[in-house]
């Protein structure tokens, strides 16, 4: 695993969480807390692309090359917004309980 991808994908992460919170604001969790769930899900997603050879942070073409970068930004802002839309989605569900 390359480190400046995985940091690419963290912080790209947390801003792809606080995108997410800002267009979809019925599930935002707060700056504070897009930021953290985006940051998880940035690693998570990445790393998950990049498992399957699409993200430049398991395959073959880890560096610091443009393509890794990109798919790093990419995966990374992606599986933030996802993970911050899911834990959005059941903190709603479970309050409306």
């Amino acid at each position: 695993m390359d480190i400046a991808g995985l940091i690419i994908q963290l912080i790209s992460g947390a801003v792809g969480g606080n995108v997410a919170g800002a267009v979809l604001k019925n599930f935002s969790l707060g700056t504070a807390g897009n930021s953290i769930v985006g940051i998880l899900g940035g690693g998570l997603g990445g790393q998950l692309l990049g498992m399957m050879g699409v993200g430049g942070a398991g395959g073959a073409a880890g560096g610091l090359d443009i393509g890794s970068i990109l798919s790093s930004v990419g995966g990374g802002a992606v599986g933030g917004a996802v993970l911050m839309l899911i834990i959005g989605l059941i903190r709603q569900v479970m309050g409306k309980s």
